[in-house]
């Protein structure tokens, strides 16, 4: 039998699934759900490096709903079946372990940095998709068009107070802007937050921005004398 999650009514179930529809279209890496005290928190990758010398940033979705009390989880799937019970939607039998999902961002000290209005970010989205597409030519390679994606949705946006565009493909990927609204953005370590009414988005920056000078680690030679 299955394990199943338990949540608050079947519009919640159906939000659930709306989620994980939605992560699936942007990689096959899943959705983690951390339920806990009538909570389920679901996060996915909308970018994440793919190496370790990737420059690409660490940008996640993350949509909070209400589960019951009882509910406690902590896994990444890539799929959820619905069940008789409307309220419920069943676990696959095995869970993921993506690279991204042990980057967790802080639970607290988050400060208040500055506000963004939605149609900003809702402007900037779409100028990134539409310099994809014009950027990815025809047969071009998995591989060259991950780098294109890393180097658009990755570069700094003024517009966007300096975050990575990604921030904006990621709201917009996500169903997050809705009318007009102005988004707390907030701030814990290398974590920035925005805080939109139908969701969060989370950006870190690269896991390295380039390598260390190599030192001598020898005895010293004592300087040549002059003739």
């Amino acid at each position: 039998m299955h394990t199943r999650l338990v949540l608050a009514d079947s519009d919640t179930a159906k939000d659930v699934l709306t989620f994980l529809g939605r992560a699936n279209q942007i990689s096959d890496d899943g959705v983690r759900l951390q339920a806990s005290g009538g909570v389920l928190a679901m996060t996915a990758a909308a970018l994440a490096p793919q190496g370790l010398f990737d420059q690409t940033p660490t940008i996640l979705a993350m949509r909070i709903v209400h589960a019951d009390p009882e509910l406690e989880c902590d896994i990444v799937v890539d799929e959820l079946a619905p069940d008789d019970d409307e309220r419920m939607l069943r676990l696959p039998e095995t869970g993921r372990s993506p690279a991204w999902a042990g980057v967790a961002p802080p639970r607290s000290d988050w400060v208040r940095a500055s506000d963004l209005g939605a149609d900003i970010v809702a402007q900037r989205a779409q100028w990134g998709i539409s310099a994809v597409a014009r950027g990815a030519a025809p047969g071009s390679g998995e591989e060259a068009v991950r780098a294109l994606r890393a180097a658009i949705w990755g570069e700094p946006d003024e517009d966007l107070g300096g975050l990575p565009r990604g921030v904006a493909f990621a709201a917009h990927a996500f169903g997050f802007i809705s009318g007009e609204e102005q988004v707390p953005v907030t701030v814990s370590g290398r974590w920035t937050r925005l805080g939109f009414r139908r969701g969060h988005v989370l950006s870190r920056g690269p896991v390295a921005t380039g390598l260390t000078a190599v030192r001598d680690t020898g005895a010293q030679r004592p300087a040549a004398r002059p003739a």
